[in-house]
């Protein structure tokens, strides 16, 4: 039996706008399935966000065979309309980073260190 491949850990920020922050907690408060579900067959787990000063941090774990394959077909997902509607309520409460590229949202930052 092959062992167990080790996940590939991702980390990701973006501002989050101070006058929607109260809005992006609430949203988050209750994420609409379709977004839980797209991100499931994307194979990511242990996804989390944390905020601190108005900067979103994201982190998850990506579990399939081909990253960009996935992160493709998670774009092609999530064309339903629930998660469309979503990312209309979540999008104007973040604003990219300077470094973000031209139509980038969330920036990955790069892994210095890593304790299991």
């Amino acid at each position: 039996m092959p062992a167990p491949r080790t996940p590939r850990r991702v980390a990701s920020v973006i501002r989050l706008r101070p006058e929607h922050a109260e809005k992006y907690r609430e949203l988050h408060r209750a994420v609409p399935r379709p977004v839980l579900d797209a991100l499931s067959r994307a194979h990511v787990t242990n996804y989390s966000i944390f905020l601190r000063d108005h900067t979103l941090f994201a982190y998850f774990e990506y579990t399939g065979d081909d990253y960009e394959a996935d992160m493709a077909d998670m774009a092609a997902i999530a064309a339903d309309p629930e998660t469309q509607q979503w990312w209309t309520l979540t999008d104007p409460c973040q604003q990219p980073l300077d470094s973000a590229q031209p139509g980038e949202r969330w920036v990955t930052g790069e892994e210095l260190f890593h304790l299991d």
